[in-house]
């Protein structure tokens, strides 16, 4: 016979009323609806002051220790390489209740964030450039025209969707997902300011300082227009080798722009690197067939960043000049 549903608060209620009035188990099980039984272990466990019951923990406190030692040793290992590693220590458990104890912990198992690596003299240009920074307000900030490039791919890695089959329909052509061993990609050049984001510019071949001045004249300057009018701003670009060739020194120095001076591998202090996460994310459930409708996608979610947005990104660089000085030039965040 199977276990039958458990006494609702009313009943446990009604139950205690009854019993204080002197009600017999079986009067009072008549009353509320239930078995003499269930009457019974309920008067039962409110007088012993047990909660609850069930079967006693088969783990002891020095077991979960060793489980989270375990789990500290190597992050990134699965349920099952922490459950064989733990009963090797000599504790008797079943994978679920490794999962369950690691819960209990307070594990949960995350997509890892990603941080570049720095080495010390980068952390140091970091601190130092933060710095020098610390003290610029919002307003100053709003001045800067953000730049970068990204790449997309027509396949957005392994957190697609997932598929409802049923057993046998694993080879099943409407239950297949497809991949390729070298998705089409596209790099693109874009600006952003507080105010807005500027036009794309997809990239067709090596960016080199001939290219990357071609882009500064037809994209960037109309950017500048378009963001500015005829307003001063400070233009920001990574160091990359077309970035920091003479060449484009001296183009800058032609067209009277001035550079913001950036430390080197920067990407978590740079507001537009949040963007492009931003477009991604929105991007997720887009199924481009080629290298045209991924470039159509990504200009019609370009096109969907409000002003709100890019607002939001450009008043965070406060903040994370603070987080850059309180990790002494470390990277925060990716």
């Amino acid at each position: 016979m199977g276990k039958t549903a458990d006494l609702t608060t009313v009943q446990k209620m009604t139950i205690d009323t009854l019993k204080k009035e002197g009600k017999t188990q079986k009067v009072i099980a008549k009353e509320v609806g239930c078995s003499q039984s269930s009457v019974s272990k309920h008067i039962n466990r409110e007088a012993k002051g047990r909660k609850r019951c069930g079967r006693k923990e088969c783990t002891s406190k020095r077991d979960k220790r060793a489980l989270e030692r375990i789990v500290k040793q190597n992050r990134f290992k699965n349920v099952g390489e922490i459950h064989k590693e733990w009963t090797v220590a000599g504790v008797s458990a079943s994978r679920s209740t490794t999962h369950r104890r690691m819960q209990d912990m307070g594990f949960s198992c995350r997509i890892p964030r990603v941080k570049p690596l720095l080495n010390k003299r980068q952390r140091q240009k970091r601190l130092a450039w933060a710095q020098d920074k610390k003290d610029w307000t919002a307003a100053e900030w709003s001045k800067v025209m953000f730049s970068d490039e990204s790449t997309f791919c027509i396949s957005f890695g392994n957190q697609g969707p997932r598929v409802w089959r049923k057993t046998g329909e694993a080879q099943n052509p409407r239950c297949l997902k497809s991949s390729v061993k070298f998705p089409q990609s596209v790099m693109v050049w874009g600006a952003m300011s507080s105010a807005a984001v500027g036009p794309l510019c997809f990239l067709r071949s090596r960016v080199n300082a001939a290219v990357y001045q071609e882009v500064l004249e037809h994209f960037m300057l109309p950017a500048a227009d378009q963001l500015y009018g005829g307003d001063d701003f400070i233009f920001q670009h990574d160091l990359a080798p077309a970035h920091s060739a003479k060449s484009t020194s001296t183009w800058f120095k032609d067209h009277g722009i001035p550079l913001l001076d950036w430390p080197a591998n920067p990407p978590d202090l740079n507001p537009i690197e949040n963007l492009w996460g931003i477009v991604k994310r929105k991007m997720r459930d887009a199924r481009p067939n080629n290298a045209e409708e991924l470039k159509a996608t990504i200009k019609a979610t370009w096109a969907l960043i409000t002003p709100e947005e890019c607002n939001r990104l450009v008043d965070s660089m406060p903040r994370c000049i603070a987080a850059a000085i309180q990790a002494k030039g470390a990277a925060t965040k990716y």
